[in-house]
C-alpha cells in the first residue's frame, strides 16, 4: 500500500512539476487555473487527473481536440516512479512486518526504530527534492533551452540542506561550514564558464554555468568533474546520433542541461562505484 500511495503522490507532484516546466521558462506565475497550449482554455479538474485524463482523452484537448504533449503523462509517470525509487533505496533494510491474519502488522521495535531514525526520512523528502529540480531542469531545458534561475536557487538549498543534515547526523554541525563543497562548486563551475566566454554564449549557456556550480556543491570536485565528463560524453553521442539521422546540423544548438543532468544522476546513484573504478584504473 505505501508504494501506491507514493506513486499516486509522485504522480500529483509530477503534475505541479509541469507547471513549472512550461510557466518557469516563460516568466508566467505558478499560480493559477490550467489551460490548454493551443486553444487556451481554461482546463477543469476532471482533465487534470495526473495520467489518467490524458488517456481518457485520447491525448487530445476535450475542447479544440489538438494533440497534448507526451511530456505530461511522461513527467507525472517519471516523478512517481522517483518516489518510489528513492523510497526503496533509503528504507531497503527496514525491519519487516509481522504477517497476522493476512495483515502487515509492524511490531514494537520495527515502530521505535522509525521514530529513531526519522532523519531518514527528513533525508528522502531532500532526495526528491534534489530529483524534482533536476526533473524540471532537463525539461525545460530541453522544452525552451532555459533553465530557470528559481529552480538553480531551489536546488542549491535542497543541497545545502541535505549537506547539514548530512554533516548533523554523521560528523557534526559544523560540517557544511569545514567542507568544501563551495570551493568545488567553484571548480566544476569553471571549465563551464570558459567555454561560455570564449563562445560569447552560443556553444554553453550562462545556466549551464550556474547548474554547473551546483553540480559541485552537489557532489563535491571528483564527483562533479565525472558527472561533467558523463555529460560531454553523451552529449557528443546524442549529437552525433542526431546528425547522422539528419534531425539536426553540425552548427545546430544543443540544449546542454539534459546531459549534464544525466551525468549528475550518474554520479548521484554510483559515485562510489565508479570512484573506486578511477581509482583502481590509476593505479595499475
Amino acid at each position: 500500500m505505501i508504494l501506491i500511495f507514493l506513486f499516486t503522490l509522485g504522480l500529483s507532484v509530477g503534475s505541479f512539476l509541469n507547471v513549472l516546466i512550461d510557466r518557469l521558462p516563460q516568466g508566467q506565475s505558478i499560480t493559477g487555473r490550467s489551460h490548454c497550449d493551443h486553444c487556451r482554455r481554461r482546463l477543469s479538474w476532471f482533465d487534470l487527473i495526473p495520467v489518467v485524463s490524458f488517456f481518457i482523452l485520447n491525448g487530445q484537448c476535450r475542447y479544440c481536440k489538438k494533440k497534448i504533449s507526451w511530456q505530461y503523462p511522461l513527467v507525472e509517470m517519471l516523478t512517481g516512479l522517483t518516489f518510489i525509487l528513492i523510497f526503496n533505496l533509503q528504507f531497503s533494510r527496514l525491519p519487516k512486518p509481522m504477517i497476522i491474519g493476512g495483515q502487515a502488522i509492524f511490531n514494537e521495535f520495527s515502530i521505535n526504530w522509525l521514530f529513531n531514525n526519522w532523519n531518514l526520512i527528513v533525508n528522502w523528502i531532500l532526495k526528491i527534492g534534489i530529483l524534482s529540480c533536476l526533473i524540471v531542469i532537463f525539461f525545460s531545458d530541453l522544452k525552451y533551452h532555459i533553465i530557470p534561475d528559481s529552480i538553480q536557487v531551489a536546488f542549491f538549498i535542497f543541497t545545502f540542506i541535505y549537506h547539514y543534515f548530512i554533516g548533523i547526523f554523521e560528523y557534526s554541525k559544523f560540517y557544511i561550514l569545514n567542507s568544501t563543497f563551495l570551493l568545488s562548486g567553484l571548480l566544476i563551475m569553471f571549465p563551464i564558464l570558459f567555454l561560455y566566454l570564449i563562445t560569447r554564449g552560443r556553444g554553453m549557456g550562462f545556466g549551464d554555468v550556474k547548474l554547473a556550480f551546483n553540480i559541485g556543491f552537489l557532489l563535491g570536485w571528483q564527483g562533479g568533474f565525472l558527472a561533467l565528463y558523463f555529460a560531454f560524453i553523451s552529449g557528443a553521442l546524442v549529437g552525433l546520433i542526431l546528425i547522422f539521422l539528419r534531425k539536426t546540423k553540425l552548427k545546430s544548438k544543443i540544449a546542454f542541461g539534459p546531459f549534464l543532468v544525466i551525468g549528475i544522476l550518474i554520479m548521484l546513484f554510483w559515485q562510489r562505484e565508479i570512484l573506486d573504478i578511477v581509482a583502481k584504473i590509476y593505479r595499475l
